[in-house]
């Protein structure tokens, strides 16, 4: 990388995180970031793992576990006993896809927004049993909540089984009003699998209300978690048949004699909380991320979420007033992520870009990261133009999506606004 231009300071919380004091880190929501002392306290399980690692598989694991998930409960609005843990919530996908009995012309829906993976996982699920993939297109540039209601809602059907649903899209960052479609699906006998990957620490969360048929959400991301820590949660209802794509030894399964395994448990936490050895504690450190979560401002987890979307707010508002930008939704389906349509490059910047190799997919994104030490991830929006998607978390500060603003102007070729 060529040498570091200036750069404004990060927020004197930074400190607290491990980044990198030369690079304007923008882009939390990808894999979030995790803090010193949470970082701390899953070294101090590792060490725990290996000086004594039967004991700890056999009878350690399972007292943490439910720990974990007890210190999680409360902050999702949900049951201990409705929650397992997985890596991340792509698997809680696969994991609900390959448990369900889908018959030949039953169709599920999923929107054109949501994760690449999780699309892909539909429509494995749909080859391999004869039902149909229901691809939604929802608008772009969104009015109102009601246009994405409409679409999905116009797209079911009376062979419609599942619904996919993404409580926050992840490239274009919409919060959706999950219980309004949940509710209106339901009322037509569709279930819904609710990918809350970006939820978990940025929106106040009830999935018990919610009460879709299975939910799941990544805990690395808003919650600062270590990476592998996510959630599936089950209605109760529904978890006889919800079983993880690895069955290990204390799996319930006709190919398996069980173990003994721990006991007070049910089927459902049985299968899930050992899925064969491996490195559980990212789970384990998650309590330590929720108290740091909590203690970190004084209004606890709803200040960092309030302070985080009216930081978003402003480096949304910012960003489109300096590059003539339209905002792409209101601004109550947007938390602590946004993104900002990006104009069309000058024909000299465009061919400047056109000449370098990317890493991320767009050298747009290479040349902010490279010339300005800037890490914002660059996509493609719906309409087909480049957009920028911005995250605020407590280490940022207005100065740096300035920073951005000024960065964007020079590669594209504009004159700021």
């Amino acid at each position: 990388m060529s040498p570091k231009p200036d750069i404004p300071p990060p927020s004197e919380l930074a400190r607290r995180w491990a980044l990198d004091p030369d690079v304007v880190f923008l882009n939390h929501g990808s894999f979030g970031a995790c803090p010193r002392v949470v970082l701390d306290a899953q070294t101090a399980l590792r060490a725990r793992m290996e000086r004594e690692p039967v004991t700890f598989f056999v009878r350690d694991l399972f007292e943490l576990t439910d720990a974990a998930r007890s210190a999680l409960a409360p902050v999702v609005g949900a049951r201990p006993q409705d929650l397992v843990f997985v890596p991340n919530a792509t698997t809680g996908v696969a994991n609900v896809l390959n448990s369900i009995d889908l018959a030949p012309g039953d169709e599920v829906l999923f929107a054109s927004v949501e994760y690449p993976a999780c699309r892909a996982i539909v429509r494995a699920a749909c080859a391999r049993t004869g039902a149909v993939p229901v691809e939604i297109r929802t608008p772009w540039p969104v009015r109102t909540e009601d246009d994405i209601v409409e679409s999905i809602l116009a797209s079911a059907t009376d062979k419609t089984r599942l619904c996919l649903l993404s409580h926050i899209t992840s490239a274009t960052a919409l919060v959706l009003p999950a219980g309004r479609i949940i509710d209106e699906l339901r009322e037509r006998g569709i279930e819904t699998l609710l990918d809350a990957a970006h939820a978990p620490g940025m929106l106040e969360l009830d999935l018990s209300a919610l009460a879709p048929a299975y939910a799941t959400g990544n805990c690395h991301k808003w919650l600062c978690a270590p990476k592998g820590c996510a959630y599936l949660w089950v209605r109760d209802d529904k978890q006889a048949s919800i079983r993880p794509v690895v069955h290990s030894i204390y799996a319930q399964s006709l190919e398996l004699t069980p173990w003994q395994g721990p006991t007070g448990r049910t089927r459902f936490q049985t299968d899930f909380d050992y899925v064969g050895t491996n490195d559980y504690t990212p789970r384990l450190a998650l309590p330590d991320a929720i108290r740091f979560m909590q203690t970190v401002l004084p209004g606890g987890l709803p200040e960092v979420r309030s302070r985080n979307n009216a930081l978003l707010a402003q480096a949304r508002g910012l960003l489109c007033q300096r590059l003539g930008a339209a905002p792409t939704a209101p601004p109550a389906m947007n938390a602590s992520m946004g993104v900002v349509t990006l104009p069309e490059p000058t024909p000299e910047s465009a061919r400047r870009l056109s000449q370098r190799q990317s890493l991320f997919g767009d050298p747009l994104q290479d040349a902010l990261l490279e010339r300005h030490a800037i890490q914002v991830p660059v996509w493609t929006a719906p309409s087909g133009a480049r957009m920028v998607r911005l995250s605020a978390q407590l280490y940022n500060t207005l100065a740096q999506y300035e920073h951005l603003a000024g960065a964007l102007c020079e590669e594209l070729g504009l004159k700021p606004a």
